[in-house]
């Protein structure tokens, strides 16, 4: 393998519904944005792209991916499109990483969108259930944030955590987003309102939920001759990792926690693992890519993570798959404020903030979930964080991580079911 670098990207702005363009349109957008700070880059140095989409139904299309390919100008070079639920823009940005360190392409575009406002929400509901077990588990009206609500009753069991421990996940991130001008729902909330609101599978209520959204992102991704050539400040790739479970939650076994490098096999003596209360997948991920990035203590390798939570609940979850903190112990380490930004007031009394700045961008909760694009969508942001450029990008510096070296960026799929972590850092 070798040297992989991303060189830019864009967005477009989440929202609720972009009424006037369609996906080309999204994407070309995206597009667009990547390229004014790349002034040397042509379509002919591109050899080839990834497409990211969830869902035909969504796009009321098939092979809606050739067609934003080539709506770029990029025909006839290679291309195709990934597909993994949620973590689809996180393995396409990993599809495109393997082109260009296997020497088959120098340069590679990753782009993903996602049209959902066509469907009313009981519609895309029902699109997004069909990433479950068809046979079994929607068939008897099986739903995500149904399964997620029984996730996190048993996390709650288990562990002790608490409603209103999620609810800090929320005020977190959507306090973030007031500062990201391409998020979708900026919001300054309480406790009190996010338990208040409407209550959708208990516990999780209404903001305890991400939305779906409208949206594209795009991602290039170069050879280390390629970024040279083009960037004066490439961010390396230097850490890939994907893990997977069963469909079925019921089908997973018991086990061993897999550890990371800093934790001891004691501390989890006594743990059903993984249960229905963690991520297997997400821990092999993690695993797999910090041991290719050379990650001895997350907590400590590592200034910020840009992570998968499209509810509260699987913030906290992932906080322990990752290792910022030990199973179990998620709602606490949401509630010492190490998850949050310096420098922003979110009405709280925070006595590590920012510790392990979480979601800088206000994450999936507040960004939106335009599916195929949100994985990329951290990408592109992690790499504006480590270029230092969040104040050009969003007209703000305060969701600027001060000093950012190194940043973790985590897609996941079904109820864990695909999971991919990236590593990208300045060298």
């Amino acid at each position: 393998m070798r040297p992989v670098y991303m060189i830019g990207g864009g967005l477009t702005p989440f929202k609720k519904s972009h009424v006037d363009l369609d996906f080309r349109a999204l994407v070309k957008m995206a597009f667009d944005a990547a390229r004014e700070d790349l002034p040397g880059l042509t379509l002919e140095m591109i050899d080839g792209s990834v497409a990211s989409y969830f869902s035909d139904f969504f796009a009321r299309q098939t092979m809606a991916g050739i067609m934003a390919h080539d709506y770029l100008g990029l025909c006839p070079k290679p291309s195709r499109r990934v597909e993994g639920g949620g973590a689809t823009g996180g393995l396409c940005f990993q599809s495109a990483w393997e082109a260009v360190s296997s020497g088959r392409m120098e340069l590679c575009l990753a782009f993903g969108f996602e049209t959902m406002s066509h469907v009313n929400t009981w519609k895309g509901n029902e699109f997004i259930a069909l990433a479950s077990d068809t046979n079994f588990d929607y068939p008897v009206g099986g739903f995500y944030t149904g399964y997620y609500a029984m996730m996190v009753q048993r996390h709650m069991y288990e562990f002790g955590t608490t409603p209103e421990q999620m609810a800090l996940v929320s005020i977190k991130n959507h306090a973030n987003a007031q500062f990201n001008t391409f998020a979708q729902s900026p919001k300054i909330l309480t406790v009190e309102e996010i338990r208040n609101s409407k209550m959708v599978a208990t516990p999780l209520t209404m903001f305890d939920i991400c939305t779906m959204s409208d949206g594209a992102a795009v991602a290039l991704i170069a050879s280390e001759t390629m970024a040279e050539r083009l960037c004066s400040n490439p961010i390396k790739i230097t850490g890939l990792g994907t893990g997977t479970d069963t469909m079925r939650m019921s089908d997973r076994p018991r086990g061993k926690v897999p550890l990371l490098p800093h934790e001891d096999a004691s501390a989890y003596k006594n743990l059903s693992y993984p249960g229905v209360h963690s991520c297997r997948g997400g821990r092999m991920a993690a695993k797999e890519a910090y041991k290719m990035a050379g990650i001895q203590n997350p907590t400590e390798d590592l200034d910020f993570v840009e992570l998968h939570d499209a509810y509260t609940s699987s913030e906290i979850q992932t906080y322990e798959d990752l290792g910022l903190c030990k199973y179990g112990e998620g709602g606490l380490f949401v509630a010492s404020g190490a998850p949050f930004l310096l420098g922003i007031d979110y009405g709280l009394n925070l006595p590590k903030c920012g510790d392990m700045v979480v979601n800088p961008s206000g994450g999936l909760l507040a960004c939106g979930h335009p599916i195929g694009a949100t994985g990329l969508m951290q990408a592109v942001v992690a790499f504006w964080q480590l270029q230092g450029c969040i104040s050009k990008k969003m007209g703000s510096d305060k969701l600027q991580v001060k000093d950012a070296k190194r940043g973790l960026i985590h897609s996941h799929a079904g109820t864990g079911t695909y999971i991919t972590v990236s590593v990208l850092e300045v060298t």
